[in-house]
C-alpha cells in the first residue's frame, strides 16, 4: 500500500536526528541509501584564522567585530582565533597563505572592503584579491571564506557588514566541520591534487 502512494510525508532518520520532508516513495528510498553529511555549526575545538584589511578601516572594523562575535557564539574559543591585519585587500592572500602553510587552522576568513573610485583600480584590486583568496583555498584544500566587500559606495558597504561577517563566520565553522567529517570517512580526500604543486 505504501508503494502505491504517489507522495507521502516521511521522516528521514539520520545519525544526527530526523529530517521531516515531503518525498515521493522512490525519493525516500533513495535518500535512505545515500550517505549524507549534515551542517554542523559547533565551533568548539576549531581554530580559525582571520585576516583583515585596514583600508576603509571603519567598514573593516564592523566586519571584524561581527565576525568575531559570531565565531564565539558558535563555540569557537577566543584563544583559538588568530587575527592578522594587513594594509589592503591585495595583501590579504599573502597573509592567508602564511596561515594556511602553518597547518594550524581549520578554516580561514578574509575581511575587507573595496569601494569603487573614479579609476580602473577598483576592478584590479577586487579581481586580484578575490583570485588570490580562491587560490589559497584550492591550493591548500582548506576552507577559506571571502568577506571582502566590493561596493559602489561606503553606504552600501556599511549596510552589508553585519550580515556578511556573520554569514562567513557560520560558513567557516560549517566548512571546517564538513572537511573533518569527509576526511574521517575518506582519508584519501586529503590527497586531492593541489593547484600549488610545489607545496610539500
Amino acid at each position: 500500500r505504501l508503494a502505491a502512494k504517489k507522495r507521502c510525508d516521511f521522516i528521514f532518520h539520520q545519525s544526527d536526528g530526523p529530517i521531516l520532508g515531503r518525498y515521493s516513495f522512490e525519493t525516500f528510498i533513495m535518500l535512505n541509501k545515500i550517505q549524507s553529511f549534515q551542517p554542523d555549526l559547533d565551533g568548539t575545538q576549531l581554530r580559525i584564522g582571520v585576516v583583515m584589511s585596514r583600508f576603509n578601516e571603519a567598514i573593516c572594523l564592523e566586519l571584524r567585530d561581527a565576525c568575531l562575535d559570531e565565531l564565539v557564539k558558535l563555540g569557537v574559543a577566543a584563544e583559538d582565533i588568530v587575527l592578522a591585519t594587513v594594509p589592503g585587500a591585495l595583501e590579504i592572500p599573502h597573509a592567508l597563505g602564511l596561515m594556511a602553510d602553518s597547518d594550524e587552522f581549520d578554516a580561514l576568513i578574509a575581511l575587507g572592503a573595496i569601494v569603487r573610485g573614479e579609476t580602473y583600480h577598483f576592478e584590479l584590486v577586487a579581481n586580484e584579491s578575490g583570485r588570490g583568496i580562491s587560490l589559497v583555498a584550492s591550493g591548500y584544500n582548506l576552507p577559506v571564506l571571502n568577506a571582502v566587500l566590493t561596493t559602489e559606495n561606503e553606504e552600501q558597504a556599511h549596510a552589508r557588514t553585519e550580515i556578511k561577517a556573520r554569514e562567513v563566520a557560520r560558513a567557516a565553522v560549517e566548512m571546517a566541520n564538513l572537511t573533518d567529517d569527509v576526511r574521517a570517512v575518506y582519508p584519501n580526500a586529503a590527497d586531492l591534487p593541489f593547484l600549488m604543486d610545489d607545496k610539500e
